[in-house]
């Protein structure tokens, strides 16, 4: 016995109601999007643009053409032979006291603000809401009222005007900042686990190396980027703190740049730029999908 088609039941269409392709919504947030990339990308593809040309093609003020000749030299000469000040050594003296500065001073920051914001998550004892509250007012200081202060200090510690003396300060200044970012990603964490190794007779440290730190490679590496980033990029504790002997690759920078002697010399200008920048961005990149777990996870986010 079969049914006729008038008796089945009737039913509507199923599913989400399909988009039109080209709704204002959309055509809005692409319009933005392309926007944002070409407001960065364009300030980069000139600077590209210009590095790769000679001197006399510069000069002919079509910044947005492509070299008609392609030359290394701006790169060489900024590299190794564009005066800084009294030298004439190129950014590689630069370069190495930049590294020198930056890898104890991103060591020391990350492994303090890890070791803080465990103990704040995890080891609540008499004081420790003050101790947070301090660090939080600490991270909204304006860095200029500390420059004087620390300055007298360095000077009496023997360090003022050396590699180390900026180690100390990056050190200082990223450890409150690093201490709110691995609190709040500590206690986002399932606490049974505190609890359970707490029953198993784990201590402090214990804890901290065979728990959380293995479960902790997502924020270490926002942690990183961000001190890479601010370490390698600053210019501010640079003037203050370094002498001509140990300037970081930015200060030499500048020295380049804003250079009055002879002819002002765009190309490798440009090259020296991206040279300097070149760090952080790779380190970005290296590790991007980490980067964007420990953001993911709770890493900026309060409790």
């Amino acid at each position: 016995m079969s049914l006729s088609v008038a008796a089945l039941p009737m039913s509507g269409p199923s599913g989400p109601r399909p988009r039109r392709r080209f709704a204002p919504s959309r055509i809005l947030i692409y319009a933005v999007l392309v926007f944002s990339a070409l407001y960065y990308l364009v300030p980069l593809y000139v600077m590209i643009v210009t590095s790769l040309k000679s001197l006399a093609e510069v000069r002919e003020g079509n910044v947005f053409t492509l070299p008609r000749h392609v030359t290394f030299e701006p790169w060489i000469k900024a590299w190794l032979s564009a005066c800084t000040g009294l030298h004439c050594e190129g950014l590689n003296v630069g370069f190495w006291n930049s590294v020198r500065i930056t890898l104890p001073a991103v060591a020391v920051s990350t492994a303090l603000g890890c070791l803080n914001g465990y103990a704040l998550a995890n080891w609540r004892f008499r004081g420790s809401e003050f101790f947070f509250v301090v660090m939080l007012i600490a991270i909204f200081l304006p860095f200029q009222v500390l420059l004087f202060p620390l300055v007298l200090l360095t000077a009496k510690m023997g360090i003022f005007g050396t590699p180390w003396a900026l180690i100390f300060v990056h050190s200082v200044f990223g450890m409150p900042f690093l201490t709110l970012l691995f609190r709040n990603y500590f206690a986002a964490l399932p606490v049974e686990l505190f609890r359970a190794a707490r029953v198993d007779g784990a201590g402090f440290w214990s804890i901290f190396f065979r728990i959380m730190l293995p479960m902790s490679p997502p924020i270490v590496s926002v942690a990183l980027v961000l001190q890479v980033t601010g370490i390698w990029n600053d210019f501010l504790f640079a003037v203050t703190f370094s002498s001509p002997g140990s300037y970081p690759m930015t200060l030499q920078l500048n020295n380049i740049v804003k250079t009055s002697m002879g002819v002002t010399e765009y190309n490798v200008n440009m090259a020296a730029t991206i040279l300097t920048g070149l760090v952080p961005l790779a380190v970005y990149f290296l590790s991007g999908k980490l980067f964007v777990r420990g953001i993911a996870a709770g890493a900026l986010s309060g409790t």
